[in-house]
């Protein structure tokens, strides 16, 4: 089983606890998020399925490559983040 975790900032607009899933994809991952909390989708991919611009997801501390599928692989103890992506200068 693998551990999702969203940041406070995300939480703020979308409520969403800690999940630990077995799924061997962070697609996968966030399609069993998505399920329990839908409103959570809009806010974290855009409306081609694509990981948005101000989101950014990091599985065991390594940012993933695939922001299109989000095909990036999750083991069994992998930890799961996603956070809100900061801009600005």
């Amino acid at each position: 089983m693998a551990v999702l975790t969203f940041a406070p900032a995300i939480q703020r607009h979308v409520p969403m606890p800690e999940l630990t899933v077995s799924a061997g994809t962070v697609r996968e991952m966030l399609d069993i998020a998505f399920a329990g909390q839908p409103q959570l989708r809009g806010y974290i991919v855009d409306d081609q399925g694509s990981l948005r611009r101000h989101v950014a997801i990091f599985v065991d501390g390594t940012m993933i490559r695939d922001r299109e599928r989000m095909s990036d692989a999750v083991r069994d103890g992998s930890r799961v983040y996603v956070v809100q992506a900061l801009s600005g200068g």
